[in-house]
């Protein structure tokens, strides 16, 4: 259940053409379809364009943003997907990495809105994904459509800028890649 007050900020203004790659496992049908309802539009509402690709599960969303990141043009992306609470620990592992992966992605200065549910029932991730109700999916494309909003206003990123990818590969942390 909602808390009894959410501000939620006025939608972004992408001052120029925006493309946003929505990356969404349709694990749970119902729900995804829904969340993506939401997210389509909440960029339409906005003035931008979409593509939707669909990876079999949530682990595989951060993956699809990377590769997208590197070989398209995308000025953002939407992640989308739901994780029930099962019987075991693959439940934790699922949520922590998928999100931890979209926010190293993040640091490394991708404009990513993430709509993951992570839920106890199919009942609270139903409420979440409700266009009509929590809108989590429109949610999620609303958050990256205010960072590339951001990310217009101050300019490219400069090189060095958070968690380089050459940074993460070296496994150092002073941003010299050399021996």
């Amino acid at each position: 259940m909602a808390g009894p007050s959410h501000y939620i900020l006025p939608r972004a203004d992408v001052d120029r053409d925006t493309k946003i790659l929505i990356v969404i496992s349709p694990y749970y049908k119902d729900i995804a379809d829904n969340m993506l309802a939401g997210a389509k539009a909440e960029i339409e509402a906005a003035g931008a364009t979409h593509e939707v690709v669909e990876v079999p599960g949530a682990l595989e969303i951060p993956t699809a943003i990377g590769i997208a990141e590197r070989m398209s043009n995308f000025d953002g992306y939407v992640a989308l997907g739901c994780v029930i609470r099962g019987e075991t620990t693959h439940y934790d592992t699922v949520c922590n990495d998928s999100s931890r992966a979209l926010q190293l992605l993040g640091l490394q200065g991708l404009c990513i809105g993430n709509g993951i549910l992570t839920v106890e029932t199919h009942e609270q991730a139903a409420v979440r994904a409700d266009p009509s109700d929590q809108n989590k999916g429109g949610g999620a494309a609303a958050a990256a459509l205010h960072l590339i909003a951001l990310s217009r206003k101050w300019g490219r990123a400069k090189e060095g800028v958070g968690f380089t990818s050459e940074i993460l590969m070296a496994g150092k942390m002073d941003g010299n890649t050399t021996a």
